[in-house]
């Protein structure tokens, strides 16, 4: 059983083991590493259940702000797999995008759009995953002769399950409306789409079969037995500096070198053959309701800021129009916090001036159990957000 909480820290307490007090061990949900705990973080972990009481004495003890979120995690684990055990296999005509879905049904979804939407649609692989898994990519659009496009990959980290279910809704969406919506078809008409649903295979794989919370790859390490890297530390930009690990149990580890991930290797091998014509870099994780920019690695204004940031502000105006839900925007290094090696930032310093990065609903109540329920007005916000990002790239930015 487990518990998730949610506290103000004061001044640090934790050390580099996560350990409170002797023999209490707690799981970082939000921020992804202790590094980033200083006095005032809103501080989300999860814990043993055999843990808890001793957890909330000290936070009681030491004067600690502290909320419960959810009382048992392990309950609410077998909701979901309950769920999804019962629900009907449906035919690929009739697929719903309102529920997750595992590896093997996204990948089975992509091969079936690529065969009815041959005119729309274009499968292709970019290479293998570190267990041989295939890396599909979609690319979207009407099909003519030096078109711009857009990158969106989902689910580097394995555990926001909400990212993947994003990409799908993106992709029915522009089939569904390229007739009827004006801005759709000005998208479909001008651009390619190159849609990544899962980014990280192994993991998000390991998150449905093994560990609902993994975040990184499931690589192996010759000294350690911890397995995987972040997928998020691991690029040429400025590597393994602050906000990143250099131990390989930590969920930032950032790889025993650059692009050491076959899956991030593949990404950026593709990224860099065709950064001449591609001009925008969305990536989508969870949690926080953050639309964040460069950089991460630093304190600095990107040269473009002006576009960037009225791209930025119209978005998440036009995601609260939707259902009211505020997202804050802005650099990811004081917007979210600094890190490095990021796909954003690396993204931005090989030539993509356009890059932004979605943090997905919510702000902890759920955390990564966004459920299922919340799909639907999740991705139909963040729709209104991404077209707006993409129509302000046709009309005002290089």
């Amino acid at each position: 059983m487990f518990d998730i909480v949610t506290w103000i820290f004061p001044p640090p307490t934790l050390n580099m083991n996560y350990r409170l007090v002797p023999a209490l061990q707690v799981d970082l949900w939000q921020p992804s590493s202790i590094s980033y705990v200083s006095e005032g973080t809103v501080t989300d972990v999860h814990i043993l259940q055999n843990g808890s009481q001793a957890l909330l004495a000290f936070l009681q003890e030491a004067n600690i702000q502290y909320k419960i979120l959810i009382e048992d995690l392990q309950k609410a684990l077998e909701k979901g797999s309950s769920l999804q055990a019962q629900r009907n296999r449906r035919s690929l005509s009739g697929y719903n995008y309102e529920v997750y879905h595992s590896l093997e049904e996204i990948q089975n979804w992509m091969h079936h759009l690529n065969k009815t939407h041959s005119g729309f649609i274009h499968m292709f692989s970019i290479g293998r995953s570190y267990e041989g898994r295939s890396l599909f990519i979609l690319k979207l659009g009407r099909r003519s002769r030096l078109k711009r496009a857009v990158w969106m990959d989902c689910g580097i980290h394995a555990r926001e399950w909400i990212g993947p279910a994003f990409c799908q809704w993106f992709v029915k969406e522009a089939l569904l409306t390229y007739k009827s919506d004006p801005a759709m078809r000005k998208m479909l008409n001008h651009l390619y789409f190159y849609i990544m649903p899962v980014l990280n295979v192994d993991g998000y794989h390991f998150s449905w079969t093994h560990d609902r919370f993994w975040r990184k790859t499931r690589s192996r390490n010759s000294r350690f037995h911890c397995r995987g890297v972040d997928a998020n530390r691991n690029w040429k930009v400025k590597w393994c500096d602050e906000g990143a690990s250099m131990h390989p149990c930590d969920d930032t580890y950032c790889g025993p070198f650059p692009e050491s991930e076959p899956e991030v290797k593949a990404v950026a091998n593709f990224l860099r053959k065709h950064r001449k014509h591609i001009k925008a870099y969305l990536s989508f994780h969870a949690y926080a309701q953050m639309l964040l920019y460069p950089y991460s690695y630093k304190y600095a204004t990107i040269p473009n800021f002006s576009c960037v940031e009225s791209a930025a502000y119209k978005a998440v105006n036009a995601l609260r129009s939707v259902y009211g839900v505020q997202y804050r925007y802005g650099p990811a290094s004081t917007t979210l916090y600094v890190s490095s090696g990021s796909s954003m930032d690396w993204a931005y310093k090989n030539g993509i001036s356009y890059t932004f990065a979605f943090e997905l609903r919510d702000t902890g109540h759920f955390g990564f159990l966004l459920p299922e329920i919340l799909i639907k007005p999740t991705c139909t916000e963040t729709m209104l957000a991404v077209k707006n990002i993409t129509m302000h790239l046709l009309k005002k930015c290089p």
